[in-house]
């Protein structure tokens, strides 16, 4: 790959870490020389008019250069911030249009996929963004396929990203896609984190996504199903722990959590089943058990009804290789 020529927007109100977090893995890959003598990347910023721009947070950003007169790069990275979720700049939005159009590849992270829609980049397109925004952005822009789940969604050379740190996700999966994926784990090393979370890993894990009950029971009841997911989690057990009717049960769990008992379960089980494939080497038949699956078929089938793959292969993808040596990284 020759250098990748990447320009990043900046605006005020932009999210500091939206913009430094993917900065830090694209200069981390020049930086490091993640091919030897070679820079693997070529970064600028870009605002309108050239200007500092002030960030959500106050911190001020010196851009390279005037985004009117900037250069239609190989890749364009849209932030998000405070500063997409209001009225948008129209001559924001119509350079942005205007440098896709030339780019071979666009990036949004968080709500810079506001934008993107914003300059009709995204319709007819899958997409994904920030979880707190998702309803508004679905009501308006009916015509994206917005897809509130996943941590990052590609669809062609456009790639949408969740909130914040999902963007350093997305980063590492272009530099595994420009470098290989011993770049990028090089880079995920030394910034001391995981290559590990795909772009279709929700935004949410199960306990995240249920809400907490409002009752004492029912949390506890909660907290039980996440500690054994082996045991018997039968509505009628459940209902059993938390002193009520089944009926009873079954009507306040879905009430306060916001999904039936059974699908909060399921939804348990897979996620315990999936840590256990990505971070023991435990076998398939011993983790089923583990995560509470009356055999390796049933577990099969719940992956590939939530994951779309089975178990084996969702480790074969998932599942990081061996630690470099420390030479690889250093």
């Amino acid at each position: 790959m020759s250098t990748c020529d990447v320009l990043i927007v900046l605006f005020d109100e932009v999210q500091s870490l939206d913009v430094t977090g993917p900065l830090e893995v694209l200069s981390s890959a020049r930086s490091r020389g993640a091919v030897p003598g070679r820079n693997a990347y070529r970064i600028r910023t870009a605002s309108p008019g050239g200007g500092p721009v002030r960030c959500s947070s106050g911190l001020t950003l010196v851009p390279d250069e005037d985004l009117d007169l900037a250069a239609t790069p190989h890749t364009l990275l849209v932030p998000g911030g405070r500063g997409t979720r209001g009225p948008a700049d129209p001559a924001l939005v119509a350079r942005i249009a205007e440098l896709a159009a030339g780019a071979e590849r666009v990036v949004s992270v968080c709500t810079g996929a506001f934008l993107l829609a914003e300059a009709g980049l995204l319709d007819g397109h899958r997409a994904t963004t920030h979880w707190a925004y998702c309803e508004t952005f679905a009501r308006r822009f009916p015509a994206v396929r917005l897809d509130p789940e996943p941590i990052f969604v590609r669809d062609g050379r456009i790639s949408t990203s969740a909130g914040v740190t999902a963007g350093i996700d997305l980063a590492l999966a272009l530099v595994e896609e420009d470098l290989g994926r011993s770049a990028a784990l090089a880079i995920a090393r030394h910034l001391v984190m995981y290559l590990r979370r795909p772009g279709g890993q929700a935004q949410f894990s199960t306990h995240l996504a249920g809400q907490l009950a409002e009752r004492h029971p029912l949390r506890e009841v909660q907290r039980w199903i996440g500690e054994n997911p082996s045991a018997d989690l039968s509505v009628t057990a459940l209902a059993e722990r938390a002193t009520l009717s089944p009926r009873q049960f079954a009507r306040a769990f879905a009430a306060e959590v916001g999904v039936p008992p059974g699908r909060y379960v399921d939804g348990i089980r897979l996620e315990t089943a999936r840590r256990l494939l990505e971070e023991t080497g435990q076998g398939v038949e011993e983790i089923g058990r583990t995560a509470g699956y009356g055999s390796t078929e049933a577990m099969r089938r719940a992956f590939v009804r939530g994951l779309g793959i089975p178990p084996s292969e969702y480790r074969r993808r998932f599942r990081p290789p061996s630690p470099l040596p420390a030479a690889a990284v250093g």
